[in-house]
C-alpha cells in the first residue's frame, strides 16, 4: 500500500512539472545584425528599449571591465540601471579610468592589481576612457531592463526569457545610427528580428 501511494506522489508530481514547465511566460529574440559600415559586426547591442510598468533591480554581483594590453576588456557592456561596473587594471603601466556622457566620474590613475568601481545611476551611453592612453575606449550602456544581447563577429545575436508583450527593439554601437523595430513576442516563442 505504501508503495502504491509513493508511486502516485511520484506521477503527481511528474504531472506538476509538466504542467509548470509549459506554463513558462518568457520567449526568445534572435537575429543578425548587418552594416556595411562594420567589417566585423561584433559588439552592436540589441535591446528591448522599455518595459512599462516595471523596475528592475540592478545586477547583484559588480560586472568586470579589465584594461589587458593597453585595450579595454570587454569594449561593450550592457548593464541594467543602479549596476556597478569593477574597473581592473590588469598591465604592469598606470592607466586611468574615466566616464563622458550620461555619468562623469573619474576614478583616478593607478597600477597593479587594484579595482575601483563606479555605479551607474542614469540611463544612456558612457564612453570609458583612460587619459594616459587616449587610444583606448569602451563603452558602458545603461538600460532600464535586463533584456539585451550582444551581437558576435557574424552579427548574431540571442535574446532568452524575455516576457511576453509588445516592446521596441533598438540597436546601439558607438560608431552606426540607432535602428528599431517594433515587436510582439508571446509565450515560449522564438521570434526572428533581423536589423
Amino acid at each position: 500500500m505504501r508503495i502504491k501511494r509513493i508511486g502516485i506522489f511520484i506521477l503527481i508530481c511528474a504531472i506538476f512539472l509538466f504542467i509548470f514547465n509549459s506554463l513558462t511566460f518568457a520567449g526568445t529574440i534572435k537575429g543578425k545584425v548587418t552594416t556595411k559600415k562594420l567589417k566585423i559586426p561584433k559588439d552592436i547591442v540589441v535591446y528591448i528599449e522599455k518595459i512599462e510598468g516595471k523596475v528592475f533591480p540592478p545586477a547583484k554581483e559588480p560586472v568586470i571591465m579589465n584594461q589587458v594590453s593597453l585595450v579595454f576588456v570587454p569594449r561593450v557592456i550592457p548593464i541594467v540601471l543602479g549596476s556597478t561596473v569593477n574597473f581592473k587594471n590588469s598591465d604592469d603601466v598606470l592607466h586611468n579610468v574615466f566616464g563622458v556622457g550620461e555619468a562623469e566620474f573619474d576614478l583616478g590613475t593607478w597600477t597593479g592589481r587594484e579595482i575601483r568601481d563606479y555605479t551607474f545611476n542614469k540611463l544612456g551611453e558612457v564612453a570609458i576612457l583612460c587619459n594616459v592612453h587616449p587610444e583606448m575606449e569602451a563603452y558602458v550602456l545603461v538600460l532600464q531592463n535586463p533584456y539585451s544581447a550582444l551581437t558576435d563577429e557574424q552579427g548574431n545575436y540571442i535574446m532568452k526569457d524575455v516576457p511576453s508583450g509588445t516592446y521596441t527593439l533598438k540597436t546601439w554601437h558607438d560608431s552606426l545610427k540607432s535602428v528599431s523595430k517594433e515587436i510582439n513576442i508571446s509565450t515560449q516563442e522564438e521570434i526572428v528580428v533581423n536589423f
